[in-house]
């Protein structure tokens, strides 16, 4: 039977894996790829069930009023209405008045050919994506320090060969399983895994050091352990003079936080604080780590920045088997915004603010570089904008669920009834499509050819294994479809061949030069990384050896000062409330949640409590309780657990509709990378007999 060589449809992993064509549908076989090495996690291996999925979206729907349900149309009915009433709005309220909220998802061609959509078609500044909730904390900082922004600067099998690696904010041995053969590996090797997390998750299992702060404390602990290794003579003071600046402006910070007072804010034991700093700065070669719960956060730049210091001081970055990292969450989150989803990026990583960079990116796009718009408002401040008088009046969604996966999510819905017109391109009727006045059905993963740029920075390739439903696009033919509705003279190639060649040509010269690269080139070598500016170019597996991505080639200190979280506890909302994934869900489980299997495994939103907290409360496992801020209510399935910090609640955040975690949380923002605080906000529980309604409650 013919086999399809692909990869996985979730996460940043991309896993490889064949599908094959069988008297029962395609089926899922793993696939020695140098990510995965032929593993894959209870996603991976189900992943192929949804193409056949009853709860497909087949044909375009469209309500003319509110008040009636969304009804099927023809293409054509769909592609007017959709057109005349976004020129309606803009002729009224002006080009600004349309927005497009793109996802992390997509693959390079369709984020590519979005982001032009956006700049040249509707002639709008707003377009953001979903991984403005995921990387953009993670990607100011490294762009900060290090001058150019790629998740692992490395390939993963670095990891395994480090004598030392810290992980920050991470539980990815249930979010990407597979990779945990990467720190088997370096456990094998004679290496050692720190693991910092307010809970005591399987990826703390598997460490040699669990340090479990106060969530929000990140900064303080980095600075702590810096603090340490200055006081050990750990520093590696060759290398801070001569491939780094700004360390002196550092002193005055880390001089304050001592071990002692590292303590009292953290609640880490000064013992481990020092064992884990002696761990890192001995090795030889080590790894530092951050994930979301470091940069969820309204100071989520701050945090990053602090770890950066951390490997920078004891000299591990810029050194093959060392450095600092991301890991990515979202499939194509590294892709999405290299090549022009986020709101002030252009393709290659130019800056829409630069007159060069606009001019280069407009010459291959056959316009006027003064057409192009300057740089537009964050996901989460254009949601929070919709229908105000100088907001978002007229919305596109493609790849993405915001009304579960937005902070503050209670206003992100009530704000989309304001809209004049919401359109929505999914492949099911998520709760995003369920508010929308036109919804456009589009092709799944295995159905479109494509690229997608996984968290090494490796360039993969997605093949088509079958033919989407009759009548269903992919995305980059509708987004070429709608363009040429609007009237749009510049070209928009639907064949996402011939636009992943326009794509090279437009990176080209930038930081994330991709004009070296080929489809073919990708599927000869398992992948290609970025930068790799000629055909001849190897690629960059590992970035920075030769010196950083700044002018003179310098890695930079930062001095960023402690501050709080947005939301502290308090006597009316006792508890830090976070939040984040579970192993057999995915993002705002409207793909997960359709496997039977999956949903087997993780059926329902929980809150994991410690067994003191919930011996206060009189509440018992499995008794169902409502969490409340002040944003909101959601009633959950207590898990009393000892794995997790007295003073801290967790709850996933795949449900929808009532079951919405994101109800709850705090849209504080980080003033530069504009993420939302996901990771911590003031939370209670109440006994579901001591509450008025089962309801959640919401704005």
């Amino acid at each position: 039977m013919p086999s399809t060589p692909t990869h996985c449809p979730y996460c940043a992993l991309q896993c490889g894996m064949y599908l094959t064509q069988g008297a029962e549908g395609l089926q899922v076989e793993a696939r020695q790829f140098p990510t995965n090495k032929g593993g894959l996690c209870r996603k991976g291996w189900t992943s192929a069930e949804l193409l056949t999925h009853s709860d497909r979206l087949t044909c375009p729907l469209i309500r003319r009023t509110r008040q009636e349900h969304l009804q099927p149309v023809t293409w054509t009915e769909a592609l007017e209405f959709f057109t005349e009433r976004l020129q309606q709005v803009q002729s009224q309220h002006g080009k600004a008045a349309a927005g497009v909220f793109g996802g992390g998802g997509l693959t390079n061609e369709s984020a590519y050919l979005l982001g032009k959509f956006a700049r040249v078609a509707l002639s709008t500044p707003n377009i953001d994506y979903n991984g403005r909730y995921c990387m953009s904390s993670a990607a100011a900082a490294a762009n900060m320090a290090f001058g150019l922004d790629r998740g692992l600067p490395f390939p993963l099998s670095d990891i395994a060969e480090a004598d030392t690696v810290l992980l920050a904010g991470g539980n990815l041995a249930e979010t990407m399983p597979p990779i945990m053969q990467y720190f088997d590996g370096l456990k094998k090797n004679g290496g050692q895994l720190i693991v910092c997390d307010p809970r005591r998750t399987l990826t703390a299992v598997a460490a040699d050091l669990h340090l479990q702060p106060v969530p929000g404390t990140d900064m303080a602990l980095a600075y702590g352990m810096l603090h340490i290794a200055q006081q050990e003579g750990l520093l590696d003071r060759a290398f801070i003079q001569a491939r780094t600046e700004g360390f002196e402006s550092l002193r005055g910070q880390i001089a304050s936080f001592w071990p002692e007072r590292v303590e009292r804010i953290t609640g880490v034991p000064a013992e481990q604080l020092h064992m884990a700093t002696i761990m890192l700065g001995m090795a030889r070669k080590a790894i530092i780590l951050t994930a979301r719960g470091v940069e969820q956060q309204s100071k989520g730049v701050d945090n990053a920045l602090s770890f950066i210091n951390l490997a920078l001081a004891l000299g591990h970055a810029g050194r093959a088997g060392s450095g600092w990292g991301c890991i990515t969450g979202q499939g194509n989150g590294q892709g999405g915004r290299e090549h022009g989803q986020k709101a002030d990026q252009l393709p290659g990583y130019r800056s829409i603010n630069n007159p060069q960079h606009r001019k280069e990116v407009a010459t291959v796009w056959g316009v006027d570089p003064d057409s192009l718009p300057g740089a537009g408002c964050s996901a989460q401040e254009m949601l929070e904008s919709l229908g105000d008088p100088d907001g978002v009046k007229a919305l596109l969604v493609i790849g993405s669920n915001p009304v579960v996966s937005a902070a503050r999510a209670g206003l992100a819905e009530s704000n989309m009834h304001k809209l004049e017109l919401l359109a929505v391109a999914d492949f099911f009727l998520s709760d995003t499509a369920k508010l929308a006045d036109i919804v456009f059905p589009v092709a799944q993963w295995a159905e479109m050819d494509g690229t997608v740029t996984n968290l090494e920075g490796r360039v993969i390739r997605r093949c088509r294994a079958v033919a989407p439903p009759a009548g269903v696009p992919t995305d980059t033919a509708l987004i070429a479809a709608l363009a040429e509705r609007m009237g749009c003279r510049a070209q928009f190639p639907s064949d996402p061949h011939i636009v992943f060649q326009e794509l090279s040509r437009a990176s080209a010269g930038g930081l994330a030069d991709y004009a070296g690269i080929t489809w073919e080139r990708i599927e000869k070598e398992d992948g290609v990384f970025w930068p790799c500016p000629t055909s001849e170019s190897p690629g960059t597996p590992r970035l920075f050896l030769d010196g950083f991505a700044h002018p003179g080639g310098r890695a930079k200190f930062h001095a960023v000062r402690y501050r709080n979280a947005d939301e502290e506890p308090c006597q009316e909302y006792p508890l830090y409330l976070t939040t984040g994934r579970v192993m057999a869900q995915y993002q705002s489980g409207v793909q997960t949640g359709r496997v039977k299997a999956l949903k087997n495994l993780a059926p329902e939103v929980f809150v994991e409590l410690h067994p003191h907290l919930a011996s206060q409360l009189g509440v018992a496992d499995k008794e169902r309780v409502c969490v409340r801020t002040r944003r909101g209510a959601v009633e959950a399935v207590a898990h009393v657990t000892g794995s997790i910090r007295a003073d801290t609640i967790f709850m996933p955040f795949h449900f929808g509709g009532s079951s919405r975690a994101n109800l709850l949380t705090n849209s504080a923002l980080d003033p530069i990378s504009k993420m939302p605080e996901f990771k911590i906000c003031a939370a209670c529980i109440e006994k579901m007999d001591r509450t008025s309604s089962k309801q959640a409650i919401s704005e």
